[in-house]
């Protein structure tokens, strides 16, 4: 299950209990909102995208949506979500779940600025009922992103 390979990775940085699993759904940006009872803009969701052989995930404010023209920028191809079929993989977490830590070699991770705004942010943690909340500064370290990019709509 993706949530045990979560907690052991974040086991390794002694955080595995900041974890926060619900009795209800947080598959999507609104009903994480509603289990953390926060706004959903703070929810950091993850997106991921097939760029021909590579898997590409982006961090994204739960507010935003991806702009294809910026995307097409950044990476110099469409964007292509990887499909529900192949997310867990690819990407080593199925859709509702997939978040940046604990990923299978290879996928890169990119944080959009869109989260730069806030002090902390709410990831998934490789299930659709989890999340973790985290600073940016952790976001970063734990996340083991590439680099910051910007690729949301306003």
């Amino acid at each position: 299950m993706s949530i045990e390979r979560v907690k052991d990775y974040f086991s390794n940085y002694g955080i595995e209990e900041r974890i926060q699993e619900f009795d209800v759904s947080s598959a999507t940006v609104e009903l994480a909102a509603i289990a953390l009872h926060c706004k959903p803009e703070r929810i950091a969701k993850t997106l991921s995208f097939l760029a021909e052989d590579r898997v590409i995930l982006v961090v994204i404010a739960g507010d935003r949506k991806v702009d294809n023209k910026k995307y097409k920028m950044q990476f110099q191809t469409k964007a292509k979500m990887v499909s529900s079929e192949e997310a867990e993989i690819r990407v080593g977490h199925a859709i509702g779940g997939i978040c940046p830590f604990a990923v299978n070699k290879g996928v890169e991770v990119y944080l959009d600025v869109s989260l730069k705004r806030f002090t902390t942010v709410f990831p998934a943690c490789g299930s659709s009922n989890s999340a973790i909340e985290l600073t940016i500064s952790e976001l970063e370290t734990y996340s083991g992103y590439r680099k910051w990019i910007d690729i949301c709509k306003e």
